[in-house]
C-alpha cells in the first residue's frame, strides 16, 4: 500500500509539472543559448565566442559533445554541467552557474535512465538545443 501511495504522489507531481503540456524543443533553447552561452561558446557553439580569446581555458566546442561520448549525447551529464552540479571541480573562473535556468515551471524529463524527473523547463530547452547542434560522424 505504501508503494501505491508513493507512486500516486509521483504521478500527480509529474502531472503538476506540465502546466501547458508542451515539452520544450530545440528552438525554445536557442534563445537561451544566445543569451547565456554564445558570448563564450560562439553563436554556432564551436567555442569561438567574443570572450573565448580572453579566457585562460578556452570554451569547449559544444557541437562535438556527442562525438566525444561515443556517438551518444550524454543528457544527464550535460544537465549537471549546465545546472552547476558537475562544476565543483573546476579551478578558477570558468563557466558560470545559471540560476535563472532553474526558475520557472517543471517538465518531466528523461535524461536517459527511463525515469521522467521534474526538471526546470528552461534547462530542458537548453539541453534539447545542444543536442540538436551536434556534429555527425562522417563515414
Amino acid at each position: 500500500m505504501h508503494r501505491v501511495i508513493i507512486g500516486l504522489a509521483a504521478a500527480l507531481g509529474l502531472a503538476g509539472c506540465m502546466e501547458d503540456g508542451a515539452m520544450p524543443e530545440a528552438q525554445d533553447g536557442r534563445a537561451l543559448f544566445m543569451t547565456n552561452c554564445a558570448v563564450c561558446h560562439g553563436t554556432d557553439g564551436k567555442g569561438d565566442g567574443a570572450m573565448a580569446r580572453a579566457m585562460k581555458t578556452p570554451p569547449k566546442n559544444l557541437t562535438l559533445i556527442q562525438l566525444r561520448n561515443g556517438d551518444a549525447f550524454p543528457r544527464a551529464k550535460i544537465m549537471s554541467i549546465i545546472d552547476g552540479y558537475a562544476r565543483s571541480d573546476l579551478a578558477g573562473p570558468g563557466m558560470p552557474e545559471f540560476g535563472a535556468l532553474l526558475d520557472g515551471d517543471l517538465v518531466p524529463y528523461d535524461s536517459g535512465d527511463g525515469k521522467p524527473t521534474p526538471t526546470p523547463r528552461k534547462l530542458v530547452a537548453l539541453a534539447e538545443y545542444l543536442e540538436s547542434i551536434q556534429a555527425q560522424r562522417t563515414p
